[in-house]
């Protein structure tokens, strides 16, 4: 299912790039895809949440490394930067960018969908939840305090900054979860019946997953920078893709059987919100890293999914 999603998703848009003649309904479809993105994250973690019971969701231990790592790397990325900029020349600015794009593979928070690859390979769903919401709190508070050492921004203030993180954050990840607990306390029957659908939240995932490959695509094509940048910085998104998952799977084995868990709860990305935070706080360049990481994580999911399919049969 992810590997169509991910063919059907780039096909869709070269298909679309290599006719003229419908270049006219691009704006539309730009507002559609703006419009489907949001509402479909919404709909995972809706059906995500009417399974956990309020009760479930608490830290446990390998949540603070996590995020002990990804706020960690973030800042020390973030202060090396910082002096680069000082002192390298301007015409060396591509090793910048390739640190700020390392910042945000770390920074990024984890991808809602996180949730339904946790329920698919048997690990526990209020555990990646929990930390979820935990990493775009710390995202929250440490982007506006960071970046500015990197990319300062007279407009954005850290109140300013925290305030427009938590904008994005707040309808897609507090919603689904009160709207998720009204439906279980004041309508129970519709609870019920919404629960009979295991594997909703993983076919809206994946027709998710080919709008973000689509504009991943995009992305990349659209993009102005050499070759040899673009190579860069898809080799610093997939060895900070293999980094953290890891060592996500590597400290959630010394807690209980929570690898599957810490290693999706790292290691899975919220990517759409990395490339807005890229284009709001960095440059256009570091915006590519998050599509690019798209795809690694997606096709590290496939085999996941599939070793856990044929150990099923």
């Amino acid at each position: 299912m992810l590997p169509i999603a991910m063919t059907t998703g780039a096909s869709s848009y070269i298909l679309y790039h290599s006719i003229p003649s419908i270049h006219c309904i691009g704006p539309a479809l730009n507002e559609i895809v703006s419009f489907l993105q949001p509402t479909l994250i919404f709909a995972m973690l809706f059906l995500t949440f009417c399974r956990i019971e309020p009760r479930d969701l608490k830290p446990h231990r390998w949540h603070w490394w996590l995020l002990l790592i990804q706020g960690g790397v973030f800042t020390v990325l973030g202060l090396i930067a910082s002096w680069l900029i000082r002192v390298l020349p301007a015409d060396s600015a591509s090793a910048v960018v390739l640190i700020e794009s390392a910042m945000m593979c770390f920074i990024c928070p984890t991808a809602t969908a996180a949730a339904v690859v946790v329920r698919k390979l048997g690990g526990d769903v209020p555990g990646i939840v929990t930390y979820i919401i935990l990493i775009n709190v710390l995202t929250a508070l440490l982007v506006p305090m960071i970046v500015p050492l990197v990319h300062p921004v007279d407009d954005f203030d850290f109140w300013m900054s925290f305030s427009l993180i938590i904008s994005k954050v707040f309808p897609l990840l507090i919603m689904p979860c009160l709207a998720a607990w009204l439906v279980r306390y004041l309508f129970p029957k519709v609870h019920r019946r919404l629960l009979k659908y295991p594997d909703l939240a993983f076919y809206i995932w994946a027709f998710a997953l080919a709008l973000a490959i689509a504009v991943t695509t995009k992305s990349i094509m659209a993009s102005e920078m050499g070759p040899g940048l673009l190579l860069l910085i898809a080799l610093v998104s997939l060895i900070s893709c293999a980094v953290q998952f890891s060592l996500g799977r590597y400290i959630g084995s010394r807690y209980r059987s929570s690898e599957v868990t810490a290693g999706q709860s790292i290691g899975q990305k919220n990517t759409v919100f990395a490339i807005w935070m890229s284009y709001t706080f960095m440059t256009k360049e570091t915006a590519i890293v998050g599509g690019l990481y798209s795809v690694w994580h997606n096709i590290y999911n496939s085999w996941q999914l599939y070793k856990a399919g044929k150990s099923s049969k």
